[in-house]
């Protein structure tokens, strides 16, 4: 499968963030783009750097105008879409959702984040409320995708059960950075910790893995920190963790990258874990912690 990924630095112009997706979608589409990967809340800046009420004006309705406009997008240009979304769903009640256009423009899915932070810079308890559509794989016409949103990816737990339920692979749209207070040396020491954990669902679970992220320096608009420097690094793993490919850290990034979805079947049987499982004896991991 060709996979197009859309490593993006965003302003606060949403219809330029818009219109420079719509452009790129248009050249991996050329390329030969099978599905194209959306980086995590791609329309605007990452809002949640700050608490405040009219950052929710930047949600919309699922299904709305913005849907349609991604909607048309993938028609248009023949490709699965994975988009993010700042999801309305009700007064006062907002998700941040993941939805897969199918190739014909029609929506194959949603996913909405499960696992929701509340860091400094990353207040997303503020507005996201936890998702409600569990661990469901997203069919679609270039196979089962296992979406999931962000934080999510430090699960190894979300990314087991998206297998149990017959993903085909991991997709994390992602936006995460420094934090301007951190040493240089603990700022690489997260940034590995990231690849890696992903790296390792792809070994645990024999699945190749999609994430992308955002780029570049956004303003903390309360001034609370010096706001966030996104680390790029989009990347796709193969079933045993190998890296085929890596974006830089500094500078947006467009790439088509060829994943051979055979080679999980193959992987599975050199590595079976999912047959080696103890599940008797796995009660404790629904339990908080087991004093």
């Amino acid at each position: 499968m060709k996979v197009g990924i859309i490593q993006q630095k965003n302003t606060a112009d949403i219809a330029d963030n818009r219109r420079r997706i719509k452009d790129k979608v248009r050249q991996l589409a050329e390329q030969g783009a099978q599905l194209v990967v959306l980086q995590e809340l791609h329309d605007s800046l990452y809002f949640c750097q700050e608490e405040n009420v009219d950052n929710f004006d930047l949600a919309v309705a699922i299904p709305g105008e913005v849907t349609q406009t991604y909607s048309d997008l993938a028609l248009k240009n023949g490709v699965v879409l994975v988009t993010s979304l700042f999801e309305r769903r009700a007064p006062g009640l907002y998700h941040n959702t993941a939805v897969v256009f199918e190739k014909d423009g029609s929506v194959a899915g949603c996913y909405r984040k499960m696992h929701i932070p509340d860091d400094p810079a990353y207040y997303e308890k503020f507005y996201f409320t936890p998702g409600d559509l569990g661990f469901k794989p997203i069919e679609t016409s270039v196979g089962r995708l296992g979406v999931l949103v962000c934080w999510d990816q430090w699960y190894p737990e979300a990314a087991r059960l998206m297998a149990l339920e017959g993903a085909e692979i991991l997709i994390y749209p992602t936006a995460i950075g420094f934090e301007s207070s951190d040493a240089l040396a603990e700022q690489q020491r997260q940034r590995e910790a990231w690849m890696l954990v992903q790296r390792g669902h792809a070994v645990a679970n024999g699945l190749p893995v999609v994430t992308v992220n955002r780029v570049g320096r956004e303003h903390d608009a309360s001034g609370q920190t010096n706001g966030i420097q996104f680390w790029g690094t989009s990347f796709v793993a193969g079933p045993q963790g190998e890296l085929l490919y890596e974006a830089p850290q500094d500078n947006e990034d467009l790439k088509i990258v060829d994943i051979d979805m055979e080679r999980s079947e193959q992987v599975r049987r050199w590595w079976p874990f999912l047959r080696d499982r103890r599940i008797e004896n796995y009660s404790g991991l629904t339990q908080r912690y087991l004093d």
